[in-house]
């Protein structure tokens, strides 16, 4: 087996190992207790409105059961370090474009039109690439607004402390 195919099954047995716990933890899930933090991130000069996670049960729940996604709004994951990411879209009910920034806030990676799931086995969306910040978006977005890897995301306001 060459190295490209071990490092091919490696990343599918740790998506795999890392999606398990997340998928049992994903059926009992509920709202998060407080609203989240709203700022106003800009995206290829575009502002949005927009609502971030910044806890394991927000970060968790995400976008889940909502049946729609204003086109000026979104939702940023804010994670402490930059590492590879793994979303899925278990529980979602729009289609989103995910796109993967640093932590400088340069996009690094795009899933564009991720597709909703409501049963196992969910498809899972990698980063590829050491990401600090996820930001999530109407399907069609990214493509409408021309964005490509290296744009630069600005995040305006304060979100407090990322756990």
């Amino acid at each position: 087996m060459n190295r490209t195919h071990m490092m091919l099954a490696l990343i599918a047995t740790m998506t795999l190992v890392a999606a398990g716990p997340l998928a049992q933890a994903q059926e009992k899930l509920s709202p998060p207790r407080k609203p989240l933090p709203v700022v106003t991130v800009t995206l290829a000069h575009t502002r949005f409105t927009t609502q971030v996670a910044t806890t394991n049960e927000s970060r968790a729940y995400g976008l889940m059961d909502r049946t729609t996604m204003p086109a000026d709004s979104a939702m940023l994951f804010v994670f402490q370090h930059a590492e590879p990411r793994w979303f899925w879209m278990k529980n979602t009910k729009i289609p989103l474009d995910i796109l993967f920034f640093d932590a400088r806030h340069k996009l690094v990676a795009m899933q564009l039109d991720a597709l909703p799931c409501a049963t196992d086995p969910c498809k899972v969306y990698p980063s590829n690439k050491p990401a600090r910040y996820v930001l999530e978006l109407a399907a069609g977005t990214a493509q409408r607004l021309g964005v490509r890897e290296g744009a630069q995301l600005r995040v305006e306001g304060r979100y407090g402390t990322v756990q």
